[in-house]
């Protein structure tokens, strides 16, 4: 993913756009999180994009008595979303040794169906009129129509005495992808870029695409 292109980049319309492709690259080296692998997954995924915002998330997990690392990364081109994720394995029956495995999906921004953002933000900051509201947590949700979640629960009427069986009800949501950041865990900075990447994802699909 060596990308050094200028700050920003022509598209065929005539339209300039952002190019934080170098940014990316550089940020991805920093964390010290299987640089190579990572990029390589990323820069198949372009296919030569711009990268026009974009968010990191790298956290660590326990499997019994070892801690696994795995990094997300959500990225926006000009005309897609895409994730990619690489976990860090111990040896199993796939390979004799550690191994990493790197997964990337490309959506085009004319799927993308919902974008839910949840904040979490204490009483008393939200109370005081001269503090900053800033988030405890943010849990972005997004869906372009792959995954559906569905919630069911026994159907009821206003008759107390009423013993039928009115069947089920339910809800029916998007459930694509979800990725919570908590200012506790990863720190405010950390809350601020998934806010940061939601409104810039929020932009792109406010609006109908050339």
């Amino acid at each position: 993913m060596a990308n050094r292109h200028p700050s920003t980049a022509r598209l065929e319309s005539g339209d300039t756009v952002p190019d934080r492709t170098a940014e990316l690259a550089a940020d991805v080296e920093t964390t010290g999180f299987y640089p190579q692998v990572v990029a390589a997954g990323i820069a198949d995924a372009l296919a030569s994009e711009p990268v026009t915002a974009y968010v990191l998330h790298h956290e660590p997990t326990f499997d019994r008595d070892e801690v696994r690392r795995h990094m997300t990364v959500l990225l926006l081109t000009p005309s897609r979303l895409l994730l990619t994720h690489t976990d860090e394995h111990p040896a199993d029956d796939v390979l004799p040794e550690p191994y990493t495995s790197t997964t990337t999906e490309a959506v085009a921004l004319r799927s993308v169906e919902s974008v839910v953002v949840t904040r979490t933000v204490p009483t008393s900051a939200a109370l005081d009129a001269r503090a900053d509201v800033d988030p405890a947590e943010v849990v972005l949700t997004i869906g372009w129509g792959a995954v559906h979640r569905l919630d069911l629960e026994p159907a009821a009427c206003s008759d107390p005495s009423c013993e039928a069986d009115h069947g089920y009800t339910g809800t029916s949501s998007a459930d694509d992808f979800s990725l919570r950041v908590s200012a506790a865990a990863e720190g405010g900075a950390a809350v601020s870029r998934l806010l940061g990447f939601a409104r810039a994802l929020s932009a792109v699909t406010s609006r109908p695409l050339r």
